[in-house]
């Protein structure tokens, strides 16, 4: 316990300035720890990644596998149990930062075996390098585990060298990461079930104070209709999103926005509709949507990484592209966000089936940056255990993250939680 001890005395200050001032020679890593630098909270994390030295000491990953209250039913797969990977790095000098690769079939190209190699491939390869810049340890992380194939891994990895690296300096992500807001307002997800199933869901979820439903459709028409219905009688004020997950055909979408629109209901959001390659159709889904219905469209799926962006910008394809860290890792999520943002796209920030370690590094970085739209971080929620130490607090919807150096959560690892 010791190593966090030190490493929790680390403490940061700042300095009231217009433009943060900014010594590249300065070096984190060899100074007093009481750490003195300058950090505003449009620059922190860039500051960060230029000026603070850091090496490992030690990185490893086992299996985190977490049951489910109930199956976790989509369009496009079921899921039983959680099968993640959990991600370790000590700093030199103690400080131990957490990451999580989540596996979500047919979602993620990894899955659990996969993510567990790629990941312990990974951790040597840390424990190899030498003293360097975090950017550049960053940077070598997404030249290890490149593009699509490994981006939950990859995501993994970063989250754990950033939260290591932010409790170096005794900052939590949410400032670091710009430092709109300490909370966060999530919807939460009813997964495809039968029309009373649902019905007693929204009926508790009332109850926690959610005003904002998710609600997964795109396996049967008629069903989902039903189970609409069934929602809209327990919980008649909440708000909708509806989550095809590709699920529709293009006409079955339009549908089902007509059928709602009869019912006098109005989703907020229409995510990924239309198979993720049907581009065409997502383009008509958003356009009829938009024009008639007064509904946004977002994409998930069809938006994997920056190349899917910009196609969707250059087609004026959706209104909305849903932020999910497994699917890019963090450094490209936030090249996506900047161009998401300055092209007059909309933002949403989801995750797969994870635990409070990625889900709270995701609550983190939503909450600093304060630009998203749509919050949908709801699924540790839906499991039947919570294996997460620390971190951010929940009391029904809204999540609170307190001042404590990076995202606050862990895991007993060799019989210690650090």
């Amino acid at each position: 316990m010791l190593n966090t001890l030190n490493c929790s005395k680390a403490k940061m200050f700042s300095i009231v300035s217009s433009s943060p001032i900014v010594n590249s020679s300065f070096n984190f890593q060899n100074s007093p720890r009481s750490l003195v630098h300058v950090m505003s909270a449009a620059s922190g994390f860039k500051t960060l990644t230029e000026n603070l030295t850091v090496r490992v000491q030690r990185a490893e990953n086992r299996e985190l596998n977490v049951p489910l209250l109930s199956p976790f039913t989509i369009a496009s797969s079921r899921l039983d149990s959680v099968g993640n990977v959990a991600i370790r790095v000590e700093l030199s000098g103690g400080c131990v930062g957490w990451g999580e690769a989540p596996i979500l079939p047919s979602v993620t190209a990894e899955d659990q075996l996969m993510a567990m190699v790629k990941a312990r491939e990974a951790c040597e390869f840390l424990n190899e390098l030498p003293e360097m810049k975090l950017g550049n340890v960053l940077q070598e992380i997404g030249g290890f585990l490149p593009g699509h194939r490994f981006a939950s891994v990859r995501a993994g990895m970063e989250m754990a060298m950033i939260d290591a690296a932010a409790k170096r300096v005794g900052m939590p992500l949410w400032k670091l990461f710009g430092g709109a807001s300490s909370t966060i307002t999530t919807d939460i997800t009813i997964p495809i079930v039968s029309p009373a199933e649902a019905s007693s869901l929204a009926l508790k979820y009332r109850k926690e104070g959610f005003e904002t439903l998710k609600l997964k459709v795109g396996k049967n028409l008629k069903a989902d209709i039903e189970v609409l219905q069934a929602i809209r009688a327990v919980h008649p004020a909440c708000s909708f999103i509806l989550d095809a997950n590709e699920g529709y055909k293009t006409e079955e979408a339009i549908e089902v926005l007509e059928k709602l629109h009869e019912m006098k209901v109005t989703p907020v959001l229409f995510e990924q509709p239309v198979h993720r390659d049907n581009w065409e159709g997502l383009r008509d889904v958003t356009r009829i949507a938009k024009n008639r219905f007064r509904v946004s469209v977002a994409a998930d799926e069809s938006c994997r990484d920056l190349t899917d962006l910009k196609k969707i910008i250059k087609g004026d394809v959706v209104d909305v592209v849903n932020i999910k860290l497994a699917k890019t890792g963090i450094l490209e999520a936030l090249e996506v966000i900047e161009l998401a943002r300055s092209s007059g796209i909309e933002l949403m920030i989801g995750g797969m089936v994870e635990t409070r370690l990625a889900m709270g590094f995701s609550g983190h970085l939503a909450a600093g940056i304060g630009c998203f739209r749509f919050i949908d971080l709801d699924t540790p929620l839906l499991l039947a255990d919570d294996p997460v130490q620390g971190g951010y607090k929940a009391s029904g919807a809204v999540y609170e993250f307190t001042d404590e150096g990076g995202h606050g959560g862990c895991l007993e690892w060799n019989g210690l939680a650090f």
